[in-house]
């Protein structure tokens, strides 16, 4: 991983329309005014429960969405309108893999057809050379070159999801957005699948922004971690001090919350969280901290004043009133 940023985003929102209340329009916070950067050759891991907004974040990225407001930067280039407006070399180099291969992969294409097209749309391979690159776009995901001439419906979930990651690399991208690749397939197969999208990254230098609900995960495979909320990001930090010193109460519940097999690794767990109730419409977001409905730990100012991110240590941030000196006198009162 270098010092180099590849994405930036500053102060990122997206709403989404969703009807009318007295006259006035009602709209889904999906995602509220987020900043973070990636650095080239990283795996920064964007970690939330459903509905958080983090696959909102992602296909805002991508060009999927446009940006309510907010600025995305990708190499130092503005890129904050929808991929129909972005230059063939920038749709080259940003690419995705989706969450469910069975809805992403045409049923009625062949595997060679399928990353056919990410060839000769952006690498321009034509004639004799193009089967010859399919058959080593299926190597690179340990495919047999006969499974050019399966369809999707023919082959296993894990096998799809390994023809996604092929199509994904056929353009020869430096960034791969990954939306919950593995969420979708047999726990047998996720590992394998998780190592390949490893083994890629070190062999083809590529840099990952990496959604998922799976803070496990996380731990083995990305360099930093943030945690969303309701379209916000509540804490940010390299991995090691993400799952040594966890500091919000949210991150706190989450931790706490993961499946452990031995005594060993129930002690390294944080104190567990008592929340109370379930996360809040993106549409009536609670005033103040957006976590004080289901915070033990809350003070009469979370309900009342939103958060700043506040970096605790280096490389360290956190959106929580606890430790803002701005409220710290607040804080001990309450």
């Amino acid at each position: 991983m270098s010092n180099k940023e590849i994405l930036k985003i500053e102060h990122l929102k997206k709403y989404f329309k969703v009807g009318k209340k007295q006259g006035q329009p009602v709209f889904l916070k999906a995602v509220d005014d987020i900043n973070l950067s990636v650095y080239e050759g990283e795996t920064f891991g964007l970690v939330g429960e459903s509905g958080s907004g983090k696959s909102t974040t992602a296909y805002t990225v991508i060009g999927m969405y446009r940006p309510t407001s907010g600025k995305i930067y990708y190499k130092g280039m503005d890129i904050s309108f929808e991929a129909a407006k972005r230059p063939q070399s920038l749709k080259k180099d940003m690419q995705i893999v989706f969450q469910d291969p069975g809805s992403s992969l045409n049923p009625r294409q062949t595997i060679k057809q399928i990353l056919e097209l990410p060839l000769r749309l952006h690498r321009k391979i034509r004639g004799k050379d193009i089967e010859q690159t399919v058959i080593e776009l299926l190597q690179k995901v340990e495919l047999p070159p006969e499974y050019m001439f399966k369809s999707p419906p023919a082959i296993g979930g894990g096998e799809k999801q390994m023809v996604a990651i092929a199509r994904a690399l056929a353009s020869a991208p430096s960034f791969i957005v990954l939306d919950e690749p593995t969420s979708a397939l047999d726990v047998s197969i996720q590992a394998k699948i998780i190592n390949k999208i490893m083994d890629l990254q070190k062999e083809m230098g590529l840099t990952y922004l990496f959604i998922t609900h799976d803070l496990s995960l996380m731990r083995n495979v990305a360099n930093r971690v943030a945690i969303m909320y309701l379209g916000k990001i509540c804490e940010l930090a390299s991995a090691t001090e993400f799952y040594k010193k966890p500091l919000h109460p949210y991150t706190r519940m989450l931790l706490a919350s993961i499946p452990v097999v031995s005594d060993a690794e129930e002690e390294l767990k944080p104190r567990k969280i008592a929340s109370t109730g379930e996360i809040p419409s993106p549409v009536n977001v609670p005033p103040g901290c957006g976590f004080h409905p289901r915070c033990p730990e809350k003070a009469k100012v979370c309900s009342e004043v939103v958060p700043e991110m506040v970096e605790v240590e280096p490389g360290h941030f956190v959106s929580c009133h606890q430790f803002s000196a701005k409220f710290a006198d607040f804080w001990k009162q309450s």
